[in-house]
């Protein structure tokens, strides 16, 4: 069992964690890894039109369209995985997606992940 001192509003709390399935073995310390590199931006040549920005951070698992393809509102054009869980992300209104990220590229919040022209 492992314990934790956790704040919440500013009150203490000590919570004990049971590992299971682990070995008994201490576990090191986490190191904090390099920052994931910025996300790669499609070319910028259509940066008119409805923007789709990520409403929370996450990962770019899948693509649904190749740029330049025709798609139609509420249709998802893009998977974004958050805290596990798969996420579609729709086109706001009908026209040609062009992406602004790759396929496992990191996101934060807001950030324009495709314009639809």
């Amino acid at each position: 069992m492992r314990n934790f001192i956790i704040t919440v509003d500013g009150k203490k709390y000590e919570v004990g964690v049971e590992e299971v399935g682990q070995s008994t073995a201490p576990v090191a310390a986490p190191t904090r890894q390099a920052a994931a590199p910025a996300p790669i931006a499609a070319p910028k040549a259509n940066l008119s039109g409805a923007k789709v920005v990520s409403p929370f951070p996450g990962l770019i698992k899948n693509l649904l369209f190749a740029n330049g393809a025709a798609v139609k509102k509420d249709q998802p054009i893009l998977v974004l995985e958050a805290m596990k869980m798969d996420n579609d992300i729709t086109a706001p209104c009908d026209g040609i997606v062009t992406y602004n990220v790759q396929k496992g590229a990191n996101v934060e919040s807001d950030a324009v992940l495709a314009v639809i022209a």
